[in-house]
C-alpha cells in the first residue's frame, strides 16, 4: 500500500516509534474512504459497558448485536471501530481484516459516581483478536487520575513494543471541575497536551466550548488575537495544544444531537483543522441506513 503525501507528513511527526506502530497508524489513516486525506472517522461502541445497554440500544434493536457494529463500520466504509473485549472478540473471526480494530482496555459503569475506569482487557488480548491499536480512557482532574495515568504508561509501554498504537480518551472530570468546565476551553486543551505528554498517538477529546474555567486565565485568552467564539478556532487551539498541530487529534460526537447541528459542528472541526470524529450514539441509535447515510455526509465534509 502506497502511502499518499499527507499520511507521511503526519507519520513523520511521530519520532522514535517503531515500525509497527507506524504500519497501524498507517494502516488507520489509509482505511476507508477517508484513506490517505489525514481524517478520520472511527465508530466507538463502548457505551453499553459506560451507560448501560438499554440506555444506549434499545432505541434501536439491532445495535444489541455486537456484529451489528461492525457492520455499520465496514458498511459506511469508516477508519477503524473501537469496542470493549466482548464486543470485539463476538465477531473478531468473522469480520477479520475487514476493517481495522481497537480494543479498548479500561471502561467505567454508570452504576455509581466513582472518577474511575476497569481494566477489562490488555495487550495481548489486542494482539489475539487482530487489533491495530489499544484504547484507554483517562479522568485529568479526578481523585484517581495519577493511577490512570500510571496505568496508561504501562499499558501503552507494552503496546508499543507489539507495534500498537494507543488512542487516549482524555476527558477531564472530578476534583475541582464544575461540569460546565468539563468541556471548557481551557480545559481540553489541558487534557488535550497531557494526552500529547503521555505518548499517545491518536487523542480523543470533546469539542472545547468557549467557557474559560481557570478565571485567572481569562484575561489572558481575552487579549489573544484569535477569535474563540468560532468552535473553529477552538478546535485549532486544541490542535495547538497537541504538540503544535503534530498529533491527530479526533473529537467525540457527544450527546445526541439532531443532523443539522451534527454536520454543522463537523464542518466546524475540519474547517479548524481537526483530524476527524470518533462518534458513536448519534449513528448507532439510527436506523441502520440512516446511520449509513449520515455518516457519508461526515465522510463528504472532512474530504473537502
Amino acid at each position: 500500500m502506497a502511502y499518499t503525501n499527507k499520511v507521511i507528513e503526519i507519520l513523520k511527526n511521530y519520532e522514535n516509534t517503531n515500525a509497527g506502530i507506524k504500519a497501524n497508524l498507517g494502516r488507520i489513516l489509509m482505511h476507508g474512504d477517508l484513506g490517505g486525506t489525514g481524517k478520520l472517522v472511527i465508530l466507538p461502541v463502548d457505551q453499553g459497558h459506560e451507560h448501560g445497554p438499554d440506555k444506549s440500544f434499545l432505541v434501536n434493536p439491532p445495535a444489541y448485536d455486537p456484529e451489528y457494529h461492525y457492520k455499520l463500520a465496514i458498511e459506511a466504509k469508516l477508519s477503524a471501530y473501537a469496542a470493549p473485549y466482548g464486543f470485539l472478540e463476538a465477531g473478531s473471526e468473522t469480520f477479520a481484516g475487514q476493517i481495522p480494530t481497537i480494543l479498548k482496555i479500561n471502561s467505567s459503569n454508570s452504576l455509581n459516581d466513582q472518577k474511575y475506569q476497569s481494566l477489562n482487557g490488555s495487550v495481548k488480548d489486542a494482539l489475539r483478536l487482530g487489533c491495530s491499536a489499544i484504547g484507554f480512557t483517562i479522568y485529568p482532574g479526578s481523585e484517581y487520575q495519577y493511577d490512570m495515568i500510571e496505568e496508561f504508561r504501562e499499558i501503552s509501554f507494552e503496546a508499543s513494543q507489539y507495534g500498537l498504537p494507543s488512542v487516549l480518551w482524555s476527558y477531564p472530570r472530578g476534583g475541582n471541575i464544575s461540569k460546565e468546565g468539563e468541556t471548557s476551553l481551557d480545559i481540553i486543551s489541558y487534557a488535550a497536551h497531557i494526552a500529547a505528554q503521555l505518548g499517545a498517538h491518536i487523542i480523543k477529546v470533546k469539542p472545547p466550548s468557549i467557557n474559560i474555567e481557570n478565571k485567572d486565565l481569562k484575561k489572558t485568552y481575552d487579549n489573544n488575537k484569535d477569535d474563540f467564539s468560532h468552535l473553529s478556532n477552538r478546535i485549532s487551539h486544541i490542535k495547538k495544544c497537541a504538540f503544535n498541530y503534530k498529533r491527530i487529534v479526533v473529537f467525540s460526537g457527544g450527546n445526541s444531537k439532531n443532523t443539522d447541528e451534527l454536520l454543522n459542528e463537523i464542518k466546524e472541526i475540519n474547517l479548524g483543522g481537526g483530524n476527524g470524529s470518533i462518534i458513536g450514539r448519534n449513528t448507532f441509535q439510527r436506523p441502520k441506513q440512516e446511520a449509513i447515510s449520515l455518516l457519508k455526509k461526515i465522510i463528504e465534509i472532512y474530504k473537502k
